[in-house]
């Protein structure tokens, strides 16, 4: 018996520590909820092609090329153009009111705005602004700073005759730090700033606290000015913020210049590329379009699948999944989870699959030459879930199969970055198109807006009930996505009340000529 014991403490020694260290050696196990690992609970079952006929139908598909042309030709002039400098000439006061600060949370499309409104603000308040403090990315834990995404010396010489702007606070002012306001309530924070709050508000609320302590840190900021009922001025302030002082920092612009010479030159890149894997790509035929590129934004990851509560064919197991974190994440919140599939896809609020996005390409006259660039190109359901989209388009980069690991390097793992990257490439690509509205898609929007390029605004509600119809043949959903497609290729929509500038830049950034 007292042998047994002897034997029996030191295996229960070993479990105990296994128990211990298993959270080390399997994180996953242990992370059910993290979003860099979104393969946990939907790849149990690889989801399958859902609108196969049209799959079938889209592969052999003929393009006229009258059709391709008209696809390809850039956006005729529409009568704007932009129009950022005050209608008065301004000149900086002498003495300012004091320094502002704010934090901005979110991720860097969302901070870019928080940006732009900032010095709106600094600029109502006749204060100078402190270079503005990017939170930690809670999701993806990016602690890249402003100075990290953008060139901050260009971000003050651009705004100099409008607002005054320093990168830190005087050294009076050295405790008002991030830390500081966390650690209690502070007389210089300014909490109650409503959602899209009137200049009025500031003048009111935050130029006292600026006239008694010379500091006023705002935060949360994010959504924290209107758009509405603002002077002119201001509003072109935010414009010229948002098109001219926000450029990235020079390594994001010389990996996305690289990017870019890459899809349109891309037997130059692959001759001197040097790797094995480009150089099995040197037998392409020359793709319709030559030296053309579209980007296509998927944002198809797992917050995106699970908070819109919509069926996306990966079985019992992805439903449950989706609906387990769904519960875990927003506990209940998301109202979308009160309808059917049916009901939510007739009404458009389901992001379109890879598969639906592809067909949606297809049917506009994208040829299987066509080079696609994926912005956000992290999928949720991997490989299997693309598969669709890459035989439709068998041309298909990111930033991992264009760059190596070594022109990656600065920017790879900070999620922040490499937003930025893809947002470069976005810029300077032929045609842009999302698969779902987003903040990169709404910046991006209101971007090519401003310099007249075009944009190819998915119709969700239209494409809902297509894809539901599973009695559809190609010809019929081909006509139908021409004809809902006809005037959402980057032709002007003027802004209307409560509309964000930044996705809709006219006529607040622009002049008609």
């Amino acid at each position: 018996m007292k042998y047994h014991h002897q034997n029996l403490s030191p295996r229960i020694a070993f479990s105990g520590l296994f128990v211990l260290l298993l959270p080390i050696l399997s994180p996953y196990l242990f992370s059910p909820l993290s979003r860099s690992y979104p393969f946990l609970f939907s790849e149990w079952n690889a989801p399958k092609p859902r609108h196969l006929p049209l799959l079938k139908a889209a592969l052999d598909r003929h393009i006229p090329v009258r059709q391709k042309n008209e696809l390809w030709s850039p956006l005729p002039y529409q009568g704007w153009k932009p129009c950022i400098e005050p209608t008065t000439i301004h000149t900086l006061p002498t003495k300012s009111q004091g320094y502002i600060q704010v934090f901005l949370d979110g991720g860097l499309n969302q901070q870019r705005m928080g940006i732009c409104d900032a010095v709106a603000v600094a600029k109502i308040l006749n204060a100078t602004l402190v270079i503005p403090h990017l939170e930690v990315n809670a999701v993806w834990q990016d602690t890249s700073s402003f100075a990290d995404i953008f060139d901050v010396e260009h971000f003050i010489d651009t705004l100099s005759h409008d607002v005054a702007i320093v990168k830190e606070p005087p050294s009076e002012y050295w405790w008002s730090t991030r830390e500081y306001y966390a650690t209690g309530i502070r007389a210089m924070r300014i909490k109650t700033a409503p959602v899209h709050g009137s200049a009025d508000w500031y003048l009111e609320n935050v130029l006292p606290v600026l006239q008694s302590y010379g500091i006023a840190a705002i935060a949360p900021f994010s959504h924290r000015l209107a758009f509405d009922k603002l002077p002119p001025d201001i509003q072109r302030l935010r414009c010229k913020v948002n098109f001219h002082a926000l450029i990235f920092v020079p390594h994001i612009r010389v990996l996305g210049d690289t990017l870019v010479n890459r899809l349109r030159h891309p037997f130059e890149k692959f001759h001197t590329s040097g790797t094995g894997f480009l150089k099995e790509r040197m037998n392409d035929t020359e793709s319709e379009g030559s030296g053309k590129f579209v980007v296509l934004h998927l944002r198809f990851d797992k917050d995106m699948a699970a908070h819109s509560s919509c069926d996306f064919g990966g079985g019992k197991a992805e439903r449950l999944a989706l609906a387990k974190y769904r519960q875990v994440l927003w506990q209940g919140r998301v109202l979308n989870s009160q309808f059917t599939d049916e009901a939510l896809r007739k009404q458009g609020r389901c992001p379109l699959t890879p598969e639906e996005i592809g067909l949606l390409l297809a049917a506009l006259g994208f040829s299987n030459s066509t080079r696609l660039y994926l912005a956000s190109h992290k999928v949720y359901g991997g490989e299997a879930r693309i598969s669709a989209l890459k035989k439709l388009f068998p041309l298909v980069d990111h930033k991992k199969s264009l760059a190596s690991a070594e022109e990656l390097a600065k920017v790879d793992g900070k999620a922040s970055l490499l937003a930025a990257v893809d947002y470069y490439v976005s810029l300077q690509s032929d045609i842009f198109i999302s698969a779902s509205p987003g903040n990169m898609h709404n910046a991006l929007v209101g971007h090519r807006a401003y310099l007249n390029l075009k944009t190819i605004r998915p119709n969700m509600v239209m494409l809902g009930p297509l894809f539901l119809n599973k009695s559809m043949e190609w010809p019929e959903f081909q006509h139908a996505v021409l004809s809902g497609h006809k005037s959402r290729q980057g032709q002007i929509r003027l802004r209307k009340e409560r509309q964000s500038i930044y996705t809709y830049p006219i006529p607040d950034c622009s002049c008609q000529s």
